[in-house]
Parts: structure tokens; C-alpha cells; sequence
């Protein structure tokens, strides 16, 4: 089944784990952009409840509304309002994954660039359809409306799943 949904991301792997990149433009400053992901009370309206120190060398919890994974992680670098790296894993698990976030203005926009990696190769489909949702929901909460609803995953997941089809662990 061949997908119609605008597809922001990719999918790859890298020394046998999973790869991936969403890319999209908004109609914002890269300082509400910035403050959209980095202050508890933002994060909170459009991507999850996140408890910590949202600061290089700090450490955090959270809870993500659109999948609903806990877990905790640890920033490791943060140059606002350029980029942020942040490790994060679900408790019990030895696995962990990176994100990293760059940001660019370009005139009255901001492009936001996500790469994430370090999660199984066969799920590294999962992995960026979810991410496309956050940037949606980001992009949402920018522009003043509400998150995505779950059929949202639906739309996506045919797409991905075609787009991690060959890769292998």
C-alpha cells in the first residue's frame, strides 16, 4: 500500500542501529521556536510533560502525550537557539538513543532539522513517523492549534514502514 502523506523525514541505519532525519520549515522566530522546545510549560502543551534541568549536563523525565513513552534522559549539549543533544532511554532498558535538534533562520522562518539515532533498525520506521508527528504538533503549537489525533499514525505509518522496508540490523 503506497502512502499519500507528506513525508518530512528519512530512514536509515548506521553500524547496525537505526537512523533518522525529519526536516520542515515554520512560519516563526527561531527564539519562539527555541522556547517552544526547551521551557516545561511549552513542551508541555504540544509535546509532553518534561520535569528537569533542560540545560547542558542536566538530566530530565518525561512523559510524551502523542505515544505516551516515559522515560528519562540527560542533555548533553545545548547552544540556544542553535542546537540541543539529548540522550534518553525507558527505564529498565539498556538501550539508549540521540536526538539532536538544529535550527536555522531563514528570514521570518525557522527550519528545524531532527536527527535521531541509536534505536533497533527495525523499528527506525516507528521512530520517524513518531518524529514527524512531534514536528507536526510543533508546528501546530506554533501556529496556535491543537495537536494531531491518532489517526494521524495511520496516515504516516504506511509510508515509513515502505521507506525502513530494506534495512536490516
Amino acid at each position: 500500500m503506497t502512502s499519500t502523506a507528506r513525508i518530512l523525514g528519512s530512514v536509515g541505519s548506521a553500524d547496525g542501529k537505526g537512523v533518522i532525519r525529519v526536516e520542515e520549515r515554520f512560519a516563526a522566530s527561531i527564539d519562539d521556536v527555541w522556547s517552544a522546545l526547551t521551557e516545561p510549560a511549552r513542551l508541555a502543551q504540544w509535546y509532553g510533560e518534561v520535569e528537569g534541568e533542560l540545560r547542558a549536563g542536566g538530566e530530565f523525565s518525561a512523559r510524551v502525550h502523542a505515544s505516551g513513552w516515559e522515560g528519562t534522559g540527560r542533555i548533553e549539549l545545548c547552544d540556544a537557539p542553535h542546537r540541543f543533544r539529548e540522550v534518553s532511554k525507558e527505564p529498565e532498558s539498556p538501550d539508549e538513543n540521540t536526538t539532536e535538534v538544529t535550527l536555522r533562520a531563514e528570514g521570518d522562518e525557522t527550519v528545524i532539522v531532527v536527527d535521531q539515532w541509536g534505536m533497533r533498525v527495525e523499528l527506525a520506521w516507528a521512530y520517524a513517523a513518531g518524529m514527524q508527528i512531534h514536528v507536526e504538533d510543533l508546528g501546530a503549537h506554533l501556529a496556535g492549534r491543537g495537536r494531531a489525533d491518532a489517526s494521524r499514525w495511520e496516515e504516516l505509518e504506511p509510508a515509513y514502514r515502505e521507506l525502513g522496508a530494506d534495512l536490516t540490523p
